[in-house]
């Protein structure tokens, strides 16, 4: 379930004039933009967007952006977009990081609907007049780049029809493929990249009824390189992506350092789908309350956002 908590009815005319009052002038309304934005859906946040250039013929993101700074800033710019277009930035913020994030691309790939992944590619070339996968695979190289782009490029089959034979034999060359590290790795591109989420899933439970541990911890013990990374990223998110942002979270606020990026992903990503859920499994992971241990880690402005966000 969604932690937003969007307004029911609201003039976007009237959501405009409040911000361009928020930012002209000395001084810049938080407090505002934070009202406003914090507690409108994605159609009314292009809504308002809408209204605010056809008013003042300015970009309310790029008004926004001179305005705002920090993981504030960050975190107001990729909230206003509208999802595939946000999507579609952070896969290239990912694409482009010194860090290689690849983990956010697998994550892009692999929690969306076959739909949703086809608008966030439309979206993407729209934007930076490259494919998604063009660019994955100029900036990666052998096995990892056969796998994103077999990810990203992927049109799965949404039905619940299984085949549990199948299921079980490809369970078996999973097994094989991480055992032996020198042979059949395509064979793991094909069947992460083509098989649909729920024939997946029985793979993946085939695998553990077979051997007594999931193939995400056997993955865990074998893991060395990014292609093993970018496989355990996938098969975590394919298989519950809950538990997966959970994990996200979790990292992002109990590592050494809090990672901000980490944080507002998954808040502008998940607060109109599931951050409900995910904020539930936190506290029985960490007996901690997410609105609690987000507080203690961040501050001012950028705070006040996410707990917004989070329906607070």
């Amino acid at each position: 379930m969604a932690t937003l908590v969007a307004a029911r009815d609201h003039s976007p005319q009237e959501d405009a004039e409040a911000l361009w009052k928020a930012v002209k002038g000395w001084g810049t309304d938080e407090k505002s933009i934070i009202e406003i934005l914090g507690h409108r859906n994605a159609y009314q946040r292009q809504q308002i967007r809408q209204a605010f250039q056809d008013i003042h013929q300015e970009d309310l993101i790029k008004r926004l952006e001179s305005e705002l700074t920090g993981d504030f800033e960050r975190a107001v710019y990729r909230w206003i977009f509208e999802p595939a277009e946000r999507y579609a930035v952070l896969a290239n913020v990912a694409i482009k990081n010194a860090n290689k994030d690849y983990h956010v691309i697998v994550e892009i790939a692999c929690v969306l609907q076959p739909e949703e992944l086809l608008g966030v590619r439309r979206a993407y070339h729209n934007r930076y007049n490259h494919s998604l996968e063009e660019d994955v695979a100029v900036h990666t190289t052998g096995l990892l780049r056969q796998l994103l782009v077999g990810l990203v490029s992927s049109f799965r089959y949404r039905g619940d029809e299984i085949n549990l034979r199948l299921a079980k034999s490809e369970a078996n060359i999973l097994q094989e493929a991480i055992k032996d590290k020198k042979g059949n790795r395509e064979e793991i591109i094909r069947i992460l990249s083509t098989r649909s989420k729920t024939q997946l899933v029985a793979t993946f439970n085939s695998y553990k009824d077979e051997r007594g541990i999931s193939i995400s911890k056997k993955l865990l013990e074998e893991t060395s390189d990014d292609f093993d990374k970018a496989v355990h990223v996938a098969i975590h998110c394919i298989n519950d992506h809950k538990k997966y942002y959970e994990k996200v979270l979790r990292s992002a606020i109990k590592g050494v350092g809090t990672k901000e990026d980490e944080l507002t992903r998954v808040f502008v990503t998940r607060a109109e789908k599931d951050l409900k859920d995910i904020k539930e499994l936190y506290y029985k992971k960490n007996s901690v309350h997410l609105e609690d241990a987000v507080a203690k880690e961040v501050s001012r402005h950028y705070k006040k956002f996410l707990l917004t966000l989070l329906g607070k």
